[in-house]
């Protein structure tokens, strides 16, 4: 049982969908919408000020990209998680998405309970990742990194376990427990992981350790 409800900020530019999606989150006793928002400029506004858990936001707003209010938000709130909507599965915003810090993406005809499901997944630090689009944004990290020569030799021991963790998709908790370490220690590891690869989040660094796993 969670000590405390998952704060979710909604992001679309159409009320009806806002109303629509905070309807179905708030009848949830783990989840209390904290706000809405209908352009990314708003976004970003509310996720600095409201500092939610989980940010659910269309890729297409009308004044600029949900990739761009995604990036944005993550650099401006770290500790949140964002999942897009899409409207159809569009592979290059997806990508931009999860490039941009996102935890993963939802077809908008999403049933009721696979969002409720995929918002506390995200608020424990687990990724939305589509196998398909998955070896999309392997290929991509690929090329990204293919010219880095210290890869994860560059890594400490310690940290190439957390990183082999997170590649199975374990919550911080969780690599916490395995490793005997505290959650603030797995935080401090990760940002190590995050900045000696030059990754921004979870999913790539997921993506990143499959890519490189037969160099171990």
């Amino acid at each position: 049982m969670r000590s405390q409800r998952i704060a979710v900020l909604i992001v679309d530019d159409h009320e009806v969908v806002r109303l629509g999606l905070r309807s179905l989150l708030d009848r949830e006793k783990t989840i209390e919408v904290v706000g809405e928002a209908g352009t990314a400029a708003e976004a970003v506004a509310a996720a600095e000020r409201l500092r939610p858990t989980v940010v659910v936001m269309d890729v297409r707003l009308p004044d600029r990209s949900g990739v761009e209010a995604c990036r944005e938000i993550r650099a401006a709130v770290p500790d949140a998680s964002v999942i897009m909507l899409t409207s159809y599965a569009d592979d290059e915003a997806v990508i931009a998405s999860i490039m941009a810090g996102a935890s993963g993406y939802l077809l908008k005809q999403v049933r009721g309970l696979e969002l409720v499901r995929a918002v506390e997944r995200v608020a424990d630090g687990q990724s939305l990742l589509d196998p398909g689009v998955t070896q999309k944004v392997l290929e991509k990290i690929k090329r990204l990194t293919s010219g880095r020569p210290e890869g994860v030799t560059s890594l400490s021991p310690q940290e190439q376990k957390v990183l082999a963790l997170v590649a199975e998709g374990k919550t911080n908790k969780e690599i916490a427990a395995a490793l005997e370490l505290s959650d603030k220690t797995v935080k401090n590891y990760l940002s190590n992981v995050f900045d000696k690869l030059h990754l921004s989040r979870r999913a790539e660094a997921a993506a990143f350790f499959a890519r490189r796993r037969p160099d171990y």
